[in-house]
């Protein structure tokens, strides 16, 4: 999830542990504990691009990394915070729990994580998309009325398990929302005859409205959307999966990396001489029936003994014209 929402939570989770002894320490805390997982993403500073995506959300979001770490930085806060009635144990637990939690809601997303690192197991619900205001802004209207009573007062332990009991009841029911568009879609595809080996569904940005479903029917995907709005058939576009276009580069280490990442969710297309590896998971770049570039697409580029894999940059005019699409397709056809 976004950074914002991580906060939220690890203040949440931060304030039912130790919120009591120490007050908003707890929630300061919390917070912190709850954006360490996330500063992997650094690697993407000093080492290559496929690397950078296998240690997004890996070791630093593992049940392993928040066992090792969490006495480490408990200690760390202790040594801090001497004159709050709190142990090293109490901080520990503290820690232990904002870093653990961040990966279980991860675990929700279309990334998802790896919780069981190092064995090579991602988890991964597909759930909620990484911002949704429908899970982080009532949580946060809970947070910080909590925050503003004192310390002893019932009601701060009220708002702030309200906030948690909200939050994650609302996950709950994107599981629900996401079996009942599995199930539309699957009609759909029934319904137009298609034969199919498996599919992919999750939701679309920023809502659980309409969500997204990748079909793979052999040589070629296909992706459709479905809202809870539709009164019309669900449309399917076509994307042909072209991994023949790799040629020797199949065998390439990085290119095995890449597909074991997407899960074998890829695409490969030919332009103007040059490859590029579409990862499906994510969807395309907009909603447009005529739309080809999908939202993670890396630029394979051999050279000399090696191959090098640039990820192609977003444009904000890509954003504004998804933010557009999304609200007119929402609604429905």
């Amino acid at each position: 999830m976004d950074s914002l929402t991580q906060i939220v939570l690890g203040a949440a989770v931060g304030e039912a542990v130790l919120g009591r002894k120490v007050g908003n320490k707890a929630m300061l805390y919390g917070a912190i504990a709850g954006t360490i997982p996330d500063l992997d993403i650094l690697a993407n500073y000093f080492t290559d691009t496929v690397t950078a995506i296998e240690w997004h959300r890996g070791f630093s979001h593992s049940i392993f990394f928040s066992l090792l770490f969490a006495p480490v930085f408990g200690w760390m806060i202790h040594a801090l915070e001497r004159k709050q009635p709190a142990t090293w144990k109490d901080w520990t637990r503290l820690m232990f729990w904002g870093l653990f939690t961040h990966p279980i809601l991860d675990a929700f997303t279309t990334w998802g994580t790896q919780i069981f690192w190092p064995f090579n197991y991602k988890v991964a619900f597909q759930s909620i998309f990484v911002i949704d205001p429908l899970y982080t802004i009532p949580f946060l209207v809970f947070l910080v009325l909590a925050m503003m009573q004192k310390r002893e007062s019932p009601k701060r332990a009220r708002y702030n398990r309200l906030g948690l009991i909200v939050s994650t009841a609302y996950l709950g029911v994107t599981l629900l929302l996401k079996g009942v568009a599995y199930i539309k879609i699957t009609q759909g595809l029934e319904d137009q005859g298609i034969d199919y080996q498996k599919m992919a569904v999750r939701p679309s940005p920023f809502n659980t409205i309409l969500w997204s479903a990748n079909i793979d029917v052999g040589d070629a995907y296909l992706i459709g959307n479905y809202s809870f709005f539709d009164q019309q058939p669900i449309q399917f576009s076509r994307y042909p999966k072209n991994h023949q276009l790799l040629g020797d580069l199949a065998a390439n280490d990085k290119v095995l990396r890449l597909e074991n990442i997407t899960g074998g969710w890829f695409t490969i297309v030919e332009n103007n001489g040059e490859l590029f590896f579409n990862d499906l998971r994510f969807g395309l770049m907009s909603l447009e029936t005529e739309e080809e570039r999908f939202a993670f697409n890396y630029k394979l580029i051999p050279t000399k003994g090696d191959l090098i894999v640039e990820e192609t940059p977003k444009l904000q005019r890509d954003a504004k014209r998804l933010l557009s699409a999304l609200w007119v397709r929402i609604w429905g056809i």
